[in-house]
This record gives C-alpha cells, structure tokens and sequence, in this order.
C-alpha cells in the first residue's frame, strides 16, 4: 500500500459519516441514520460526487453512497466531513451483499450512475442491472420506488431495456442525449467526475428510470 493510500485509510477510519458493512449486520443499519428520513442511495458511488450532490439537493432526506473500495469513499467522506452535510453517509461493501445489510423495503430510490458496463457477454450477470442485481434491489425498495441508470455506455442503456422488455417492466423515462435536451430536469444536470470527461470526450449521456413491482421476482 503506497503512502498516500494508507494516510487516506488510516483518516478514513476517524470520519463518522462512513462505516464498513458486513453480512453480520443482518439487515440492520450499518452506521447510525437520522430516523424517519426517505433514503437515497447510490451504488458503485465511487468519489462520492453524485452522492453529495444529492445530499445537498435534498437535506431532507439521507443519502448514501455504496462501493467496495475504500480509497474511492475517502473522497466522498472527506468532503462530506468537511462541508458538514449532515444527510450524506457512505457503505463500504460488496453490492452483492445489499440485502443483507438493509432491512426490507427502506429504500425510496437506487441512482446507478456510470458503473462498469461489463461489455463482454460473459460477464453480463456483473452488471448492476442484471436481472440478478434488479431481484436484489427489489427486496429492499419500497413500493413504487425509482431505480435510476445514467451511463455513457450505449450497450448497457440497450442492454437495461431488454431486460426491462424481458422481465415485462416498463421503462419510465428514457433519454438517449441528457445534455442535449432543451431541459434538463436538475437532477441529471450533476455531473460526477466521470461525466464531465466523457462529456469533454464528445460522448453521450443516457438516462432511464424505472420500478420494480413489490413481487416480480418473487
């Protein structure tokens, strides 16, 4: 481990706003959350932006950012310790373990920005909106939650509304240049590290949302 990444661990373990999860937990918060408060999270957070962001634009409710590794997280719970945002925490852990560490229906919604797209067929169960993933973000969705995927990876956008097409769901909204809209709802206007460059690179951003109906995996 390089210096500068084990300085990060070692300040990474005094921030109150992030907590390691495991499967002991059992369905039960990982670190102490405000009662009462709709909760937003967001998976493969990595540096937090789009977590803080959301935290910012909705101090009502908690937001939590959601990756496995933890020199990614010091970003978002550094800025989130420095600019005192009360309403944003962050989950080290394994997406795979998610209803395992969150009670049942306590989610309001699920952001799913830029992950990895996993483009080799093989690997399609990796990806985070696999129908293997969308069964476990079912179980801890409340009724009539949104699940969120904004990516620049056309193959995954394509990829999402098969599965959707597949599993009898309906795409709520789509949108296949987000930046080109005459306007852009406020939400989609943050802009995570990762987009800003591949917007700088020319690329397009894709949006959908969708639900997932309490017992279509069941």
């Amino acid at each position: 481990m390089g210096r500068k990444k084990k300085i990060r661990q070692e300040e990474l373990e005094t921030f109150t706003n992030i907590s390691v999860c495991n499967t002991e937990h059992k369905g039960n918060p990982c670190i102490e959350l405000p009662p009462d408060k709709e909760i937003i999270i967001e998976l493969a957070c990595g540096r937090g932006d789009y977590t803080i962001a959301l935290a910012k634009m909705y101090p009502e409710k908690t937001i939590i950012g959601i990756d496995r590794k933890a020199d990614r997280l010091w970003h978002g719970a550094q800025t989130g310790t420095a600019e005192k945002i009360p309403n944003a925490f962050f989950f080290k852990t394994h997406i795979e373990d998610l209803e395992k560490i969150i009670a049942p229906n306590t989610i309001s919604e699920i952001w799913i920005t830029f992950p990895d797209p996993h483009p080799p067929r093989t690997k399609a169960k990796k990806r985070l909106t696999s129908p293997l993933f969308l069964k476990r973000y079912q179980k801890i969705l409340k009724k009539n939650a949104l699940t969120h995927l904004k990516t620049d990876h056309e193959g995954l956008y394509n990829y999402t509304l098969k599965v959707l097409a597949d599993e009898k769901l309906k795409a709520l909204t789509k949108i296949e240049d987000v930046h080109a809209q005459n306007h852009i709802d406020p939400i989609l206007q943050i802009k995570t590290d990762f987009e800003k460059r591949h917007i700088k690179a020319g690329r397009k951003i894709f949006y959908l949302n969708f639900q997932l109906t309490p017992s279509h995996f069941e």
